[in-house]
């Protein structure tokens, strides 16, 4: 049972919470017990997206709740606004009386509400008791957990600070992942880059030292039938960006712990995969390092070798994270997979384009962009498509390499990251990138402040339908 959830069987007072929308206000009010009323009218209640009161009951305990949900038309009104009461309510048992928009969504945006990062609080502190919801009979708990779950792991990943989550913890992340689900795991580290075909992973991370704890790595997850259609993820494992010798500003580092949330929202849809027992050979790489600086660190500059055998010279050692995605990439293109997906928190364009809450996605696949569509709309789990537009592929010329790791000018930054990853996969049947933020400025009914999963909720749904066991 999800720590957010009770079982119906609760030997603990059962709470109702009534939805209410502008239009029903009066008719659902009439069904309430005789308390309610009157003490709705007395304290100026309005139906409007949100809003929450509680009754009494007859003997001055806690009677029920009363939520609402806004006019049909209002922007704050998506399936995921019951999510609030899971930070709003006060400690008890609670059940929906009537139902809101979506009795699923609703159901889930209250355990991702419930999440809450405290593993750094003292233990005083990490004794704030929650809220638990008892879920309508006839849910798929089970899958609603699995989601919550894996969104948990990412966020719990991305919430880390550098110091307890480099790439010697996210290898250990992996790894507990593999053995929870009896996956095959392999770790290729420091000089072993170099002679196992990963020049660029080895050259960014190399600053951070060559062996230990921050060494870079490559980490390869392998689970499922082999005779299954092979699915293949790869998540940016930046886990601390300084900017490398193109030094970010201090205040640009101060969310640099955030730069591995591509690898932590592909660790936590492998969760899921792997969960429901989904019928794909799947396939996590994550290239974890470090962005460090020191006397052997990459240079603007210098021109790279990598695994495809394209040369890159570097325009900005800030643009870091495509390097490693790159060697990645022409690994996993190597072995021809159905489906390839990357994420990674690549671009401040895409930012600046759509905004912390929006991630875009890029894929020539007009099938698979449609399905993530119709998936990121039925869930809420917001994307938006955007082109690799052949026209911007001359910004990334060089005179002296077969590339450039950065555009020409201040133009179109997403787009020109996403066409120089497209330049590394070739033989995959279909390839899509996701340029993540990877953390919420400000939290939201099914999303906490702070570390974030985005776009896998949608994917998963969109794998569950295409690859259900």
């Amino acid at each position: 049972m999800h720590p957010a959830l009770a079982p119906h069987d609760s030997e603990t007072n059962v709470h109702a919470i009534w939805f209410v929308e502008p239009d029903t206000y009066d008719a659902v009010k009439a069904e309430l017990p005789d308390m309610a009323g009157p003490w709705l009218d007395a304290s100026g209640f309005k139906p409007e997206a949100g809003a929450l009161t509680l009754f009494p009951a007859v003997n001055g305990g806690l009677g029920g709740a009363v939520f609402g949900l806004g006019a049909k038309s209002s922007p704050l009104r998506t399936p995921l606004l019951p999510g609030k009461l899971a930070t709003s309510l006060p400690p008890s048992v609670y059940a929906f009386s009537n139902p809101p928009d979506n009795m699923e969504l609703a159901t889930l945006a209250f355990m991702l509400s419930a999440y809450r990062f405290d593993t750094y609080k003292t233990s005083g502190e990490q004794a704030f008791q929650y809220p638990r919801l008892v879920p309508q009979a006839g849910l798929h708990v089970e899958t609603l957990a699995l989601i919550a779950d894996g969104a948990r792991l990412a966020a719990d990943l991305i919430n880390r600070p550098a110091n307890d989550m480099g790439p010697a913890e996210l290898e250990r992340a992996a790894r507990h992942l593999a053995e929870t689900h009896s996956a095959g795991l392999s770790v290729t580290k420091g000089d072993e880059l170099i002679s196992g075909g990963f020049p660029m992973i080895h050259a960014v991370g190399r600053a951070a030292g060559l062996s230990g704890e921050r060494a870079p790595r490559l980490i390869d997850l392998i689970w499922g039938d082999s005779r299954d259609p092979k699915v293949t993820l790869i998540g940016k494992g930046v886990c601390f960006d300084t900017g490398g010798l193109d030094l970010k500003s201090a205040d640009g580092m101060l969310l640099m712990k955030k730069d591995m949330g591509g690898a932590a929202n592909v660790l936590g849809l492998a969760s899921m995969i792997m969960e429901a027992n989904l019928a794909i050979r799947l396939r996590v790489l994550i290239p974890a390092v470090e962005n460090s600086i020191a006397g052997n660190a990459f240079r603007p500059g210098d021109i790279l070798s990598s695994r495809k055998g394209l040369t890159v010279e570097i325009g900005n050692t800030d643009a870091e994270g495509r390097l490693v995605l790159a060697d990645a990439l022409a690994l996993a293109d190597e072995e021809e997979p159905d489906l390839l997906i990357d994420m990674a928190t690549l671009t401040g364009a895409a930012r600046v384009a759509l905004g912390p809450d929006l991630p875009p996605f890029f894929t020539n696949d007009d099938a698979l962009a449609t399905g993530l569509e119709e998936a990121s709309q039925r869930v809420f789990d917001p994307l938006w498509r955007l082109p690799l537009w052949p026209g911007y592929e001359a910004m990334l010329e060089s005179k002296f390499a077969a590339i450039s790791n950065v555009g020409r000018g201040r133009f179109a930054g997403a787009i020109t990251a996403a066409l120089f990853l497209n330049r590394f996969v070739e033989k995959a049947k279909s390839y899509v990138h996701f340029d993540i933020y990877g953390w919420r400025p400000t939290a939201m009914p099914g999303a906490p402040e702070g570390g974030a999963a985005q776009g896998i909720r949608a994917l998963f749904t969109l794998l569950r339908e295409r690859y259900a066991p």
